[in-house]
């Protein structure tokens, strides 16, 4: 995989993942990612949009944006290969979390569900320059 793209996706970087409505259309959230194994790992809740589609869909998108550098980009698609459910399961929201907010996910919801979306095509996009510094 293409150095740009690891980076982006092994950094505290939000991703915005696209999965398939019923009609078709598109549905874009934020959601947080791991990227192990060649693969994307994120969670969610049962019963939310993106469960719903997924499960009837495993086709999903994604656009991360370098949080330091806006103007660096990565984008893929691919599919969800796994879904689980298990106690198993914190150990990646932890790692995940910990990516993010510095700690473990505070939250131990029964409800939630991680997914593992290998991916089938990949870029990076980058403007040759960076974003202006807040002025003090």
């Amino acid at each position: 995989m293409d150095e740009d793209v690891r980076r982006i996706l092994e950094g505290p970087n939000f991703a915005h993942i696209a999965t398939v409505l019923p009609d078709g259309g598109p549905h874009s959230v934020p959601i947080w990612i791991l990227f192990e194994d060649e693969c994307i790992v994120f969670f969610t809740q049962k019963g939310t949009r993106k469960e719903k589609n997924i499960e009837r869909d495993p086709r999903v998108a994604m656009s991360v944006l370098e949080a330091k550098n806006p103007y660096r980009q990565a984008w893929l698609r691919g599919r969800v290969v796994d879904r689980r459910e298990d106690e198993g399961i914190w150990d990646a929201i932890d790692r995940m979390s910990v990516k993010y907010i510095g700690k473990a996910f505070p939250w131990r919801s029964p409800d939630s569900v991680l997914y593992t979306v290998e991916i089938e095509r990949y870029g990076f996009y980058g403007l040759p320059f960076e974003p202006d510094s807040p002025s003090q």
